[in-house]
């Protein structure tokens, strides 16, 4: 009765604190308020930035191809395969971002450093492309085109990978840090977070048809130095705001490093591989509620699949075991097993990201053979890159529309808060990618019919008779299929990765991106070598009026059916992680008012 009467006390004073049950803390390692932090005032200084940082990636990937084939005279073939290999670093190194993150730094302090990297990379990219004296002269009738020379080029590459460095620290983190402003336990605050990941994905598509559109039209139109001028300006600004936010942020504690304690389980299943794997929980090592509730973490129940089940191996504490430091615990194994059954997801949204490398490269190389001109006018000729600003549109129209129209519509037949499931998205973003290719192959052959009625194929600057406005529906349905996969994606991995490992989990999306930008400039080198052998002609040349890219993009869209079958496989047999809260329920609940009242 007297137990009843002080827990019926302590809720009380809860409800009066308001403390946020998730454990999340300030800077000092104090509860919070769930009143005066978090939520979405402390995410708009966060989008504030993303916004910013998305300009400046839309500003210099959009027209990258660009500014290395006619500013540093790289050919077709080796821009393209530059611009994937920044892309893919860029998108990769978000994995070391996550450790530092996770194991040392958290996630403030770690986006705070490599922000002030990027910052840097973007101010010594602004002077390369400013100084005459750092990019080769301009080409010449007679003398033709000087190559970069190695200063000129180390400069300009140094900056640019500085740039993939800083985003290293910032992609893995950021949008993790926006979603820890809101609290799983309070059921407003998880209704809010349902949206987040789309509204997040908005700001960047908003911030990336920014510097699409206006950007890239300063860059051709006025000069390369003054677009990326206010990149670096609008940086330094949104980074300032970010640090004025500091007093709204919530943290989760670190857990320490997630790939030494999965690197632990390994170690001790083949320590133990002789054991059998029991399927009692009782007999499995496990600590307190309490006690992960002290660290800011949660427990997580065991599971009985056949599949990685070995793994229980690990959390059997035999007689050798002097210490229970040697043991790993069930929430270890179950971490371990989470992660696990990631990755085969992760391999089929490879070939997806690397469709997403195509608008940066073939598509705008194309795009730059055919009339720009916006309509009878002949004054105003729309810049190459600009193009992909197409695709971006489309991806904030579908984001919109996803979020607050169909949403809703699907929600009445799934009775899922998010609609569909972010693998059922991620499976419609990856047929409408194929729809795509099959267009794109269409529009090329169109293209290159022009062509030859024409008699240009060997005049690599002769323009194609053959309005711009073709190429819409292929960026335009793109777009769509980057915003459901985009998203399914993001929201994926930082959902089903364990809650201690949520930056490593969402830095397989960036991961995935990464990747898929090394395997699309593979695919690129390979074809193009292959094809070119014993005097045939290559498919994809630096003169595209010459080139092939219809075989090109027929390869890829079989690579895309291939790579369906497989994601199809892969989510019939994935089964959805259980939240904290379904798992222990009022236990876990109880745990972390106790710790946090105490």
């Amino acid at each position: 009765m007297v137990g009843d009467q002080v827990c019926k006390m302590k809720s009380e004073e809860m409800e009066e604190t308001e403390i946020a049950l998730d454990g999340s803390v300030d800077l000092k390692g104090r509860p919070v308020s769930r009143e005066k932090t978090g939520g979405l005032k402390a995410c708009s200084f966060i989008v504030g930035y993303e916004f910013c940082e998305r300009l400046a990636f839309g500003g210099i990937w959009a027209n990258l191809v660009i500014y290395l084939t006619t500013k540093l005279h790289e050919g077709t073939v080796s821009a393209s395969r530059n611009v994937t290999n920044w892309t893919g670093t860029m998108w990769i190194m978000p994995i070391l971002g996550a450790y530092i993150a996770d194991s040392h730094w958290g996630r403030y302090w770690t986006f705070i450093v490599f922000s002030a990297v990027y910052v840097v990379g973007m101010a010594l990219l602004t002077l390369a492309v400013s100084l005459p004296s750092l990019r080769p002269h301009a080409c010449t009738p007679n003398e033709g085109c000087d190559s970069a020379s190695n200063l000129q080029a180390a400069i300009f590459y140094s900056g640019l990978y500085l740039l993939a460095v800083g985003a290293g620290g910032t992609k893995s983190n950021i949008s993790t840090f926006g979603a820890d402003q809101f609290d799983d336990f309070n059921p407003k605050e998880k209704s809010q977070k349902n949206s987040f990941f789309n509204w997040w994905m908005f700001t960047i598509f908003l911030g990336t048809l920014f510097g699409k559109t206006f950007l890239i039209y300063i860059e051709d139109r006025i000069s390369w130095g003054v677009s990326y001028g206010i990149i670096t300006a609008a940086l330094v600004l949104s980074f300032i705001l970010f640090l004025f936010g500091t007093p709204l942020y919530r943290h989760k504690m670190r857990a320490g490093s997630p790939l030494q304690r999965m690197g632990r389980v390994v170690v001790r299943v083949v320590h133990n591989w002789k054991l059998q794997a029991s399927s009692d929980r009782s007999q499995l090592f496990e600590v307190d509620a309490a006690e992960y509730a002290s660290k800011g973490r949660y427990p997580i129940a065991h599971t009985q699949t056949r599949v990685l089940r070995c793994l229980d191996k690990a959390a059997i504490k035999t007689a050798e075991d002097a210490t229970n430091s040697k043991v790993s615990t069930v929430t270890e194994v179950e971490e371990t097993k989470l992660m696990i059954r990631l990755l085969p997801v992760w391999l089929a949204t490879i070939i997806p990201s690397t469709m997403e490398t195509l608008v940066g490269t073939l598509f705008v190389k194309q795009a730059a053979t055919l009339d720009r001109h916006l309509g009878n006018s002949r004054s105003f000729e729309i810049p190459a890159a600009s193009t992909s600003a197409f695709l971006t549109l489309s991806m904030l129209i579908t984001t919109v529309v996803y979020d607050r129209i169909l949403v809703p519509v699907f929600r009445r037949f799934t009775g899922n808060p998010k609609g569909i499931t972010s693998l059922q998205r991620l499976g419609a973003g990856m047929v409408i990618q194929i729809i795509v290719m099959g267009i794109a192959i269409a529009a090329e052959v169109k293209r290159l019919d022009v062509i030859r009625d024409h008699g240009i194929q060997n005049n690599s600057k002769a323009i194609v008779p053959r309005s711009i406005y073709t190429l819409i529906p292929q960026f335009a349905l793109m777009g769509t299929a980057d915003a459901l996969l985009d998203i399914g994606k993001i929201e994926f991995f930082y959902d089903q990765a364990p809650e201690s490992m949520q930056s490593l989990g969402t830095s397989l999306y960036t991961s995935s991106l990464g990747v898929g930008s090394f395997v699309g400039s593979f695919l690129l080198t390979i074809v193009s070598n292959i094809t070119g052998r014993r005097g045939h002609q290559a498919w994809i040349l630096n003169n595209l009026n010459a080139s092939r890219l219809d075989y090109y993009y027929a390869f890829l869209a079989v690579l895309n059916v291939l790579n369906f079958i497989f994601f199809s496989f892969v989510s019939y047999c994935y089964r959805y992680k259980r939240e904290t809260t379904e798992a222990f329920g009022k236990e876990a609940e109880k745990a972390i008012e106790t710790v946090t009242l105490s």
